[in-house]
Formats: structure tokens, C-alpha cells, sequence
């Protein structure tokens, strides 16, 4: 008898690109079934916060707090170079009163607002809100300055929006290593075995999808809202890289010191 478990990704392009395979049986394991669970960064990081999902995406970030709940994979990160948050305003902003900007940000357990506070810890004004918001709230006026993430960093500078601070460029340069923004993890109560296998078949589903990028397309496009299809190819190639397939000792490393940053000094990671 095959075993359901429930699968919490984002609709965002990386994410419905590379589970595609898996969820469609492109890729199988026999002994699997899945109940897929859509949801914004955030929500998916509440969900890990709360237990209620077998495998999920989560940001970096949030993932600390759930490790004697939840063991992390080696496939399907979000991780690589270039690939951070952006902190933008309106127009630009003097140093002298950064510390008193109103900040939109995508959730207070993404890890893009683990590296806002890393960065600017003076910050002391910041709003959650849903992630797609955060650019139009900035435009209207209702923040000075808003933080980016996903598509929005390819649309920002067109919509007449100022770059305050790249802050994954301020990682890189701080550490020397990728922005680790997203992974996946998969409850330990499902024992090393299931883990390993769920590990395994996420790396044939990526693969599957480098393989055959057109096989996912019109998946994709249903879950990309309106987002352009230039847009969605720049936000899979962005997001979906060699880390994504595995981790390899470079992301685990970069894993590790954001988790060290943020207080959790040696954890263990994997099943």
C-alpha cells in the first residue's frame, strides 16, 4: 500500500518547476503518494513552525526552530550567488534615517528579514505583509521602503523603484559563501529510510526538469498568476541551480553559518 504525505511548496516558478516531475508521475517512487499544499513563503513557514506538513519548503531562516522536528534534504534549495533580497525605497534615502524607515518585508521568518535585520539591525519599524504586495505598498506611499524578493527584483527598477542595498551582496561579501534563502525539509517521525527516499526522488524530479524544462510550462504558467513568461524563465534560472539538485558541501557549509548567525551554532541538519 503506497503512503500519502502531504507536500507544502510556493506556486512560485522555481518551486512548481522543479516539484512538477514528482507531483505528475514523471518521476516515481512506488511506495509514495502526494497531497500537494500550496502556500506563500511565510504560510510554509508557519506550517513547519506548527508541524502540520510531511515535506515542505521553508525559508532558511525559520528553519532553527523545527530541526528536532524536522530533518533537511539535500535537494531542492533555493541557494546560490546573486540571488538575494533587495531593500528598495521610492527614491534614495540618507543614511542618517535609515533607522527610522517604515519597512514592508515578507514575513518575519523569511530568511530575506533574518538578512534585513543582519544587515541593518537599526531597523526598528517593519511590516509583514504578503511578499507580492510589498512593491505597489512602496509605490502608494505607504512604506519608505520595502523588501523584495522572487520576481519582484526583476520589476522594481522598472516601476521607478531606488536600490538601497542588495543584501545578498552584502552576505556574500560578509561570509564569502551563496545566500542560502530556501530548503526542504521532512519530518523525522518518518524515519531515515522514507527521508532518504523523498531526498532521492526530489533530485530525480530536478533533474527531470533541467532535463526537459518544457515539460513543466503550462504547470508553471497556471500557478505564475500574471507574471510573464520572460519573467518566470528569469526567476527558474535565478533560483534553480546546481544547489538545488544537491546541496554539496559549499550550501551545507553556507546552511550552517546562518543557522550559526542565527544562534544555532551546530545543528544537526540531515536524516
Amino acid at each position: 500500500m503506497s503512503r500519502r504525505l502531504t507536500l507544502g511548496f510556493s506556486p512560485c516558478p522555481n518551486d512548481t518547476f522543479l516539484f512538477h516531475a514528482m507531483t505528475h508521475g514523471l518521476v516515481r517512487e512506488p511506495e509514495m503518494r502526494f497531497e500537494v499544499i500550496l502556500g506563500d513563503v511565510e504560510e510554509l513557514n508557519q506550517a513547519a513552525l506548527s508541524g502540520e506538513l510531511d515535506i515542505t519548503k521553508l525559508s532558511y531562516a525559520a528553519l532553527g526552530p523545527v530541526l528536532s522536528e524536522y530533518a533537511l534534504l539535500r535537494s531542492g534549495s533555493a541557494l546560490g550567488r546573486g540571488v538575494g533580497p533587495l531593500l528598495v525605497s521610492r527614491g534614495p534615502i540618507q543614511k542618517n534615517d535609515r533607522s527610522n524607515m517604515r519597512v514592508a518585508v515578507p514575513g518575519l521568518h523569511t530568511t530575506a528579514y533574518f538578512l534585513l535585520r543582519w544587515a541593518f539591525p537599526e531597523l526598528a519599524t517593519c511590516t509583514p505583509m504578503l511578499f507580492s504586495e510589498i512593491e505597489d505598498a512602496v509605490l502608494d506611499g505607504r512604506f519608505d521602503a520595502g523588501l523584495l524578493i522572487h520576481e519582484n527584483r526583476f520589476t522594481y527598477a522598472e516601476r521607478g523603484l531606488h536600490l538601497i542595498a542588495d543584501l545578498g551582496e552584502r552576505w556574500e561579501a560578509g561570509t564569502g559563501l551563496p545566500i542560502p534563502l530556501g530548503g526542504i525539509v521532512a519530518r523525522r517521525s518518518l524515519g531515515a529510510e522514507t527521508i532518504h527516499a523523498v531526498d532521492a526522488l526530489l533530485r530525480r524530479s530536478v533533474e527531470y526538469a533541467f532535463a526537459h524544462p518544457e515539460a513543466s510550462a503550462s504547470f508553471v504558467q497556471k500557478h505564475a498568476q500574471e507574471m510573464e513568461p520572460e519573467v518566470q524563465q528569469k526567476h527558474i534560472q535565478l533560483y534553480v541551480n546546481p544547489y538545488t539538485a544537491d546541496l554539496g558541501a559549499d550550501g551545507e557549509k553556507a546552511v550552517r553559518e546562518l543557522l550559526r548567525a542565527g544562534g544555532y551554532p551546530d545543528p544537526a541538519l540531515f536524516a
